[in-house]
């Protein structure tokens, strides 16, 4: 048993992983990220976030200030570092929401095919055919400014890529012989579906996570710099990089520059690490 674990291809991924110098750093930067918003939640760092000082502002960076000061004097780079929590807030709880509609709407319409196939299938190529950003600009109108609202406008239109590959998963798995396998000595549909089919499609959600993550603190950047996201004054990316508008015109850049780092980084870091899971998640290569 212990001998088939190890040559499973869940541990196969992990020993490529362990491997990959590209996917080890991404994930020790990712962890990093991690730490960073939660200790910035808690005000652990960077706690003088908030605090005005007119006397210092637009002042230059220094090695106090490394990114110099805002309008207000507060300190451009504890902004920063704070808006690593509103980023990654964004990106966990709309995945959150996106990703059980995607795999439950897929999984249906694979597994059933028929009617509730063409319904899922039409409803999710009607949401696709909207232009995304028009769609999620519109619910985001409708729901309001402001960080919860911001979560479920994300999350309620970015489950269609992850429904669609479900959908063919299942489509390909539903007639396979352990299935048929488990339908003879009497598993019932919810068994097949979550107990036979879908752990062997868990990799597809692991990937899709991933990309999901990354395009959700994409959007919560485009959101709040429209005035959708963020509550204004809040010490968000987007709104750092609206403010930069202004701030430019005076040749002020440390703002725009210590968001666009931050916000670098982590997407660089989730990309190639996406990069590096999806390649260890290939059956094709395993075992090379």
């Amino acid at each position: 048993m212990i001998s088939n674990y190890k040559n499973s291809l869940w541990w196969d991924a992990l020993r490529r992983l362990r491997r990959s110098r590209v996917a080890i750093t991404s994930f020790v930067i990712i962890v990093i990220y991690f730490i960073t918003a939660l200790l910035a939640k808690f005000n652990f760092i960077a706690t003088d976030y908030a605090l005005v000082n007119n006397s210092l502002s637009y002042a230059a960076p220094s090695g106090a200030h490394w990114f110099g000061n805002d309008i207000l004097g507060r300190d451009v780079f504890a902004r920063a570092i704070h808006g690593t929590y509103f980023a990654i807030s964004v990106g966990l709880i709309s995945s959150i929401i996106a990703i059980p509609i995607g795999v439950t709407l897929g999984a249906l319409a694979g597994y059933f095919g028929g009617k509730v196939d063409d319904f899922i299938t039409w409803l999710y190529t009607t949401v696709d055919s909207i232009p995304y950003i028009l769609l999620l600009i519109a619910l985001s109108f409708v729901l309001g400014p402001g960080l919860n609202n911001m979560y479920i406008a994300i999350g309620m239109t970015t489950w269609v890529t992850l429904c669609r590959l479900i959908r063919g998963e299942f489509l390909k798995h539903k007639n396979r012989d352990y299935v048929v396998a488990a339908e003879a000595i009497g598993a019932r549909h919810a068994r097949r579906i979550f107990r036979h089919i879908l752990p062997n499609v868990f990799h597809i959600i692991l990937i899709q996570f991933s990309l999901q993550f990354v395009f959700a603190i994409k959007m919560e950047v485009i959101l709040s710099y429209l005035g959708l996201g963020a509550p204004p004054g809040s010490p968000s990316w987007g709104l750092m990089i609206d403010d930069a508008k202004q701030e430019l015109a005076r040749g002020i850049w440390g703002g725009i520059t210590a968001a666009s780092l931050l916000m670098f980084g982590l997407i660089l870091s989730f990309n190639l690490f996406n990069d590096a899971l999806r390649d260890a998640l290939d059956p094709k290569l395993k075992n090379k």
